[in-house]
């Protein structure tokens, strides 16, 4: 016979309801991390294996400024005074340590750029522009499309729950997903331009020469900032025009 004896105490309703809420906290809240982390861990691998292993042309380091010097002015530091909080729908903040002069000289301001394979369609691009968010920017203008040179366009992207091919705040999310012989159209003073993608790659803010202008082929660079959501590199794609 047995000494002592127990009874599983009943459990209230309260209590169930108080464990019912606090798991169902938990799976939510687990739910939303994985929704906010995973497009930036999927991207850093997917640009590990299929971006980062396909350069073609490796792009040398800057000499005007240091790789800390351009990081701590793009990233910022995890103070409250951080340059963290600088508005990179400015387009003068992406590349600082390139110093912007405007071309007024060029004729045309104004033009539109389509990527068929991304659903992009007349997507604006002003010419010196400053306002990533409602347009997308020409960049240190020094030639404009269909002359030897180099048009050099940024764009803005996100992460891909918030894409829309509409906003240009997130037009160019999608930008990694161009291929190799991929076209580029572009529409500018009364004559279409037919680019072709030829090699992608991903720098560092300090790695300026991306910028510079070659005169041996007249050339389209686009660039944008990943991985998704956030200002750590650069993506860049290059084309050029299939016919001069």
């Amino acid at each position: 016979m047995a000494l002592y004896s127990y009874t599983k105490e009943k459990v209230k309703p309260q209590k169930r309801l108080i464990n019912f809420i606090s798991y169902s906290s938990m799976i939510v809240g687990s739910f939303f991390l994985f929704w906010s982390f995973y497009p930036v861990i999927s991207f850093e691998i997917y640009s590990y294996f299929f971006i980062k292993n396909r350069i073609f042309s490796p792009v040398p380091h800057s000499e005007v400024v240091s790789s800390l010097e351009a990081a701590n002015s793009i990233l910022g530091t995890y103070n409250i005074l951080s340059s963290n909080l600088s508005d990179y729908s400015n387009v003068g903040v992406w590349f600082p340590s390139k110093p912007r002069i405007k071309n007024d000289k060029l004729r045309i301001k104004e033009y539109t750029l389509s990527l068929p394979k991304l659903n992009i369609k007349d997507a604006k691009v002003i010419v010196d522009g400053e306002d990533l968010s409602k347009n997308l920017v020409h960049y240190l203008a020094k030639s404009l499309p269909g002359e030897y040179g180099n048009v050099t366009i940024f764009g803005h992207s996100t992460i891909p729950q918030y894409y829309n091919v509409n906003d240009y705040k997130t037009i160019f999310t999608y930008l990694h997903s161009l291929d190799e012989g991929d076209k580029i159209y572009v529409e500018a003073d009364g004559a279409t331009y037919e680019y072709e993608v030829y090699e992608m790659f991903i720098i560092k803010p300090d790695e300026i020469s991306v910028l510079d202008q070659r005169y041996d082929n007249a050339y389209l660079t686009l660039i944008t900032c990943v991985p998704p959501g956030t200002y750590k590199e650069r993506l860049v794609v290059r084309a050029k025009l299939t016919k001069l």
